[in-house]
């Protein structure tokens, strides 16, 4: 067990830099990338579900459910292999599984878009509607604020889901904390070790934001 422990210290204090400086870095990015992105083409299949152009919303839930029916490691697999060759110019393998990533996520959030709209009182849209606003101008100026709130807690857990999902990245070498944790153990030969390092950093992670967005919540029912 000593020697366990000296081993995780000595790794740490060799490769601290490998582990909190690029695998939290790149894991933190890529997880922003993707919820923000993810947010707003979530929101675009949402109204493109809710949509009376039936050719557009079917072709929204077919891509919902398409993306929600099939593991995102194949999802991570398709971006890494298809978008290169969708786009004229070249690209990095980051931004090929961000794409994937974003798509994924986006197809979760439009259903939370979804169930926060609907959760919105009818009312506020037919007192909109006669007072002479369009649905569009019901929709963002009306609908939308309202429904935000409801679904601000929902991306924060999205956020903790995709920070531990960017693992299946590792595959692809994008940098985040598995593929620190490749390239230490690579070096090291101390697999263990390394694992306990990135689960520990993961769940710190994990952790604080978990307790951040509770605090964030008491803060919304205190303010209702």
């Amino acid at each position: 067990m000593g020697e366990y422990v000296s081993n995780v210290i000595k790794i740490m204090s060799e490769y601290w830099d490998v582990f909190l400086i690029t695998g939290v870095g790149y894991t933190l990015l890529l997880s922003a990338i993707t919820v923000a992105l993810g947010a707003v083409l979530g929101m675009v299949f949402c109204l493109g579900r809710m949509s009376r152009i039936a050719p557009l919303r079917w072709l929204v839930i077919a891509i919902v459910e398409v993306v929600r029916g099939t593991p995102m490691l194949l999802q991570l697999y398709v971006g890494y292999f298809l978008v290169p060759q969708l786009l004229p110019f070249p690209v990095s393998d980051f931004f090929s599984i961000s794409v994937a990533l974003i798509v994924n996520s986006a197809a979760y959030l439009s259903e939370v878009f979804r169930s926060g709209i609907q959760a919105v009182d009818p009312g506020q849209t037919e007192a909109a509607r006669s007072l002479g606003l369009s649905a569009g101008q019901t929709m963002v100026k009306i609908i939308i604020p309202q429904a935000t709130k409801n679904i601000l807690p929902a991306l924060g857990n999205e956020f903790i889901t995709i920070i531990k999902e960017t693992s299946l990245a590792s595959t692809f070498f994008v940098g985040e904390l598995m593929t620190s944790y490749l390239k230490v153990k690579g070096a090291t030969y101390l697999t263990m070790e390394c694992l306990f390092i990135v689960g520990a950093l993961y769940f710190l992670l994990t952790f604080v934001l978990s307790k951040l967005l509770n605090a964030f919540e008491r803060r919304l029912k205190e303010n209702d």
